[in-house]
């Protein structure tokens, strides 16, 4: 989308990183890390009746199959959190939270909150 908007073809030879460099974009994969810690910082501070942590905390019963795990969610966002350098219990603090897990550039007014 942001090369059609900025008229540049594939035929040019620049790099997507390059032309979100030049419009001041953040990285998709730090936006997404952004988006998750966010939604986690929400579960967290959820209360223990509440739909999403009771999801967030429920453990499935039973072996896993044979073979390389797959990626869980849990996986995905101790990893967040290990790069960022947070722990869960500083989900409570929110503007330290909030603070904390916005790391990339904002790409909108709306990420300036």
């Amino acid at each position: 989308m942001l090369r059609w908007a900025s008229g540049i073809t594939r035929l040019d030879h620049i790099r997507n990183e390059d032309i979100r460099k030049r419009y001041g974009l953040a990285p998709i994969q730090e936006k997404m890390r952004e988006q998750r810690l966010r939604w986690l910082g929400h579960v967290l501070r959820a209360s223990e009746q509440s739909v999403e942590k009771i999801a967030y905390e429920f453990e499935v019963s039973g072996k896993r199959p044979r073979g390389r795990p797959k990626q869980r969610w849990t996986d995905t966002l101790r990893n967040d959190l290990k790069i960022v350098s947070l722990h869960p219990d500083q989900a409570h603090e929110r503007s330290k939270w909030r603070l904390q897990s916005r790391r990339a550039d904002p790409a909108s007014k709306r990420d300036k909150r």
